[in-house]
């Protein structure tokens, strides 16, 4: 052991592949005392140049160059990273880090915590038998960051309730806050323009966010049958597979001069201060911490009703919940903000309150290091 007041806490994940997942790991880890929890960072797959920041921070990044599809060696590259760095406890997350819990063990690590914050997985799922059978016994402490996936750990997995807790994601209420005065004048000539109504979103552009439907739904906008006063603009920020598939959409709609999508950018809070709802379409799990960054900033949200997004926005109170894959409910939605800017207010303020009131980041933190401590107390580290 590396002593009680400095533990090492080894971190294992997928990929650190994006400036969200680089951004999630820092602000818990300079959230937490570092006099009591040091830490590092392992990849199964890769960090693809990310990490700079919290590198900055002392926390030392390992990939293990993971393959796709069946690569055991990975697990052995595992065991021999964790042997070397000899950590007082390892965090992993969702299925995909569940195995690494045993080769966690053998590798003689006696303080191990698996995070769930993905949707529960279907009973047919094989990383479910192995966790609800063989794997369960194994892990010391689960982390879940929903009542939904709360409950599925214990009804479903079997995990007693006292080794079960949830604690909330955190946002940088500090970083995301609503604008101050008129929208700053982003994006090429002629996009922002006097009394207009931004309709924002952001995401990896993969096929689950479902950004297309965002783009289906502004031109249903535009096109009369939801008349709305103001004039439209759609800000879309990120990159991903799905984001040729938005471009193409609006050109051949004639409407690409409506539309920013500026790529990835170190500055979203910025580009969310500039937008006057923003909207999540996604058709699967969403991006709870996304959701969270624009309700900080202020924003009414427009979402589908899928994964923690009902626990998140209190529909018709912070926000309007949509069943997914509805282009014609998500316009209408979106429009009624459009018509009714003082409702757009007054959820937009509500929302804010509430990230303000549950979703801190030293709270989360606190949550974090109170796991990790009794974790510790129990097992006489």
């Amino acid at each position: 052991m590396n002593g009680a007041a400095t533990r090492l806490v080894v971190h294992l994940l997928h990929q650190l592949n994006t400036e969200a997942a680089e951004l999630r790991m820092l602000n818990l880890i300079r959230h937490m005392s570092p006099a009591r929890y040091r830490h590092a960072i392992v990849c199964l797959k890769d960090h693809a140049g990310h990490g700079a920041l919290l590198r900055q921070h002392g926390v030392q990044i390992i990939s293990l160059g993971k393959r796709e599809g069946k690569d055991f060696g990975h697990y052995l590259r595992l065991f021999r990273a964790l042997r070397r760095l000899q950590p007082d406890l390892i965090h992993t997350r969702n299925l995909c880090g569940l195995e690494a819990q045993l080769v966690a063990a053998l590798a003689g690590i006696k303080l191990r915590v698996h995070g769930e914050d993905c949707t529960a997985p279907g009973a047919t799922h094989l990383k479910y038998h192995l966790l609800r059978r063989c794997l369960r016994p194994w892990i010391g402490h689960f982390i879940t960051v929903s009542g939904e996936l709360q409950r599925w750990l214990i009804d479903s997995v079997g995990a007693p309730p006292a080794r079960v807790s949830r604690i909330a994601v955190g946002v940088d209420s500090t970083q995301f806050h609503p604008r101050l005065g008129p929208p700053a004048l982003l994006g090429p000539p002629g996009f922002m323009v006097e009394h207009a109504l931004v309709i924002g979103g952001a995401g990896n552009f993969e096929r689950e966010e479902n950004l297309p439907l965002l783009v289906e739904a502004f031109l249903r906008l535009l096109d009369g049958a939801l008349a709305d006063p103001r004039p439209l603009r759609l800000l879309l920020a990120g990159d991903g597979p799905e984001r040729a598939r938005c471009l193409d959409l609006l050109h051949r709609a004639g409407q690409a001069q409506r539309a920013w999508l500026p790529g990835r950018r170190p500055d979203l809070a910025q580009l969310m201060r500039a937008m006057d709802v923003f909207v999540l379409p996604a058709s699967g799990q969403a991006d709870s911490a996304l959701l969270l960054r624009a309700m900080a900033s202020g924003l009414p949200v427009v979402a589908s009703a899928v994964g923690r997004n009902a626990e998140l926005i209190g529909t018709g109170f912070t926000g309007i919940l949509v069943p997914a894959m509805t282009p014609c409910q998500l316009a209408a939605a979106i429009g009624d903000y459009g018509r009714l800017p003082e409702l757009a207010a007054r959820h937009g303020a509500r929302a804010r309150a509430h990230v303000l009131a549950h979703h801190g980041l030293p709270a989360m933190a606190q949550g974090y290091m109170a796991v990790y401590d009794a974790l510790a107390s129990r097992a006489g580290a």
